[in-house]
């Protein structure tokens, strides 16, 4: 499991979720299993935690890491089979593909 969590977004190597920063001075930020809410950073992160464990496992209640769901899911207000019914799902919005090409293409000779 590796989160990355930048100032602006985050992403997980084992789930196509991510979260994204939200224009404005409040610095909210949208999780793309959360589609429309807005969370601040702490709760951004509970929940890309959630996407990465709930989503890339096939979880159940009696599951050894469900206590886990269901204590992270309730400082979203949410259910744990309501988790991972969601994280399941696809993205609300495709993750910004990262390149590994220069800024000037015709510089790389």
């Amino acid at each position: 499991m590796t989160l990355t969590i930048l100032d602006d977004t985050m992403s997980s190597d084992r789930t196509p979720h991510s979260a994204r920063a939200l224009p404005g001075p409040d610095r909210f930020w949208e999780v793309s299993w959360l589609p429309g809410r807005r969370l601040d950073r702490n709760s951004a992160i509970t929940a890309m935690v959630l996407a990465d464990t709930a989503g890339s496992e096939n979880l159940h209640a009696g599951h050894r890491l469900w206590p886990h769901i269901a204590g992270w899911a309730a400082e979203l207000g949410l259910t744990a089979p309501d988790v991972t019914a969601r994280t399941c799902s696809p993205p609300a919005w495709a993750r910004p593909a990262r390149t590994i090409l220069p800024a000037d293409p015709e510089a790389a000779g």
